[in-house]
């Protein structure tokens, strides 16, 4: 009754390699099917887009003042 050690290590190897092999596709198989009936009940929405031009306006005059007080800066630092 001879045990090839080496032999035995091997086929733990290959059998534990295979166990976690199996469960990570299987893991990928349910994450996609989650995925798919997330995307089914509960869809993206669209972004929705400013209607009111107040705020875009103020957010140019904010961007205007900041780009000048940059110009003038950089004007009085040389």
């Amino acid at each position: 009754m001879e045990i090839n050690l080496v032999g035995e290590s091997l086929k733990f190897m290959v059998l534990g390699m295979l166990i976690v092999f199996v469960f990570l596709v299987v893991l990928v198989e349910i994450m996609k099917l989650q995925a798919k009936i997330i995307n089914k009940y509960f869809p993206e929405k669209a972004p929705e887009v400013p209607t009111s031009s107040k705020d875009a306006t103020e957010e140019a005059h904010h961007v205007a003042a900041i780009v000048a007080a940059i110009t003038e800066f950089r004007k009085n630092k040389s």
